[in-house]
């Protein structure tokens, strides 16, 4: 098992930033590919990013590339989200998700509880 901990959301006028964090504890951090996804009110759940295990790799949705960057710490056993240049569509639950070695393509296997950005315009 996998626990993860998202942080750092919170409220930001249009055009700022924040940082989100995801914490995780139970197994090697290291040998899980990590994802960030998020979901507004009304719609369905959304891919933002991911990384790679080593972090030498990463990938964006339409909505993220050139705005959001992904990274990881291994020491630390930490994603983040650096969130840029945000917008009120950008109004949502951030989730962040691990893939287990042996999963493969777009599937994720433990989910965090979710940290709410809200961009005021």
């Amino acid at each position: 098992q996998v626990q993860l901990v998202e942080s750092g959301g919170g409220l930001v006028q249009a055009g700022g930033s924040l940082r989100l964090s995801c914490a995780a504890s139970g197994r090697t951090f290291s040998n899980y590919r990590m994802g960030w996804f998020r979901q507004a009110p009304g719609k369905e759940r959304e891919f933002v990013g991911h990384i790679s295990r080593s972090g030498g790799s990463t990938a964006y949705a339409m909505s993220a590339k050139g705005r959001w960057t992904i990274s990881r710490d291994n020491a630390k056993n930490t994603v983040f989200l650096q969130l840029n240049s945000l917008q009120p569509e950008d109004t949502a639950v951030y989730y962040c998700a691990a893939a287990a070695p042996t999963t493969r393509g777009s599937e994720y296997d433990y989910w965090g509880q979710g940290t709410q950005v809200t961009v005021s315009s």
